[in-house]
């Protein structure tokens, strides 16, 4: 069997409208929890403003995520805007269903968790079992210190707070 090859590519304003045309993929499996509903032109809304920052802004990235060359999803990386949190928040992981339950996204937010000293923030809502079931496989088995953290700014959020691991 052949070996898959997963890239992670950070974008630039020019993939702009392709991000947004995937968001719109992910912004319909979250609409359940999220209680979105399309616009009059059968769209999601997409803040402009919000999504240019991902170009814009030295602590934000929107990055394709690629499997054999193909799209396969996205992550959006925000660097958090909390009182008292510093750190990057890995924002919005959508891996298309073509290609999930293969450990792709498991392997991505591990690689991204582990990489650098920053850092980082993961927030899901407490009604996505899916994301739950996701996050919790990921972050049990991530090999830095992973502590829940209560934050009072979106209650049906579960948050968690990955702090780089001391150094002896």
């Amino acid at each position: 069997m052949p070996e898959t090859t997963v890239e992670l590519i950070q974008t630039g304003p020019e993939h702009a409208e392709l991000i947004r045309n995937l968001y719109q993929y992910y912004a319909y499996e979250s609409s359940d929890w999220e209680q979105e509903d399309v616009e009059t032109d059968g769209r999601f809304y997409i803040h402009d403003e919000h999504l240019n920052r991902y170009w814009h802004d030295p602590q934000w990235s929107a990055n394709l995520l690629l499997v054999d060359g193909y799209i396969a999803g996205f992550l959006l990386i925000e660097g958090s805007e909390l009182p008292g949190i510093d750190a990057l928040e890995l924002a919005d992981l959508f891996i298309l269903k073509r290609y999930r339950r293969k450990g792709i996204g498991s392997a991505i937010a591990t690689q991204v968790l582990c990489s650098g000293e920053a850092n980082w923030l993961v927030r899901f809502y407490d009604q996505d079992e899916v994301s739950q079931a996701f996050w919790r496989t990921v972050l049990d088995n991530l090999p830095r210190p992973v502590n829940t953290i209560e934050l009072d700014d979106e209650p049906q959020l579960v948050s968690y707070l990955i702090t780089r691991a001391a150094l002896h």
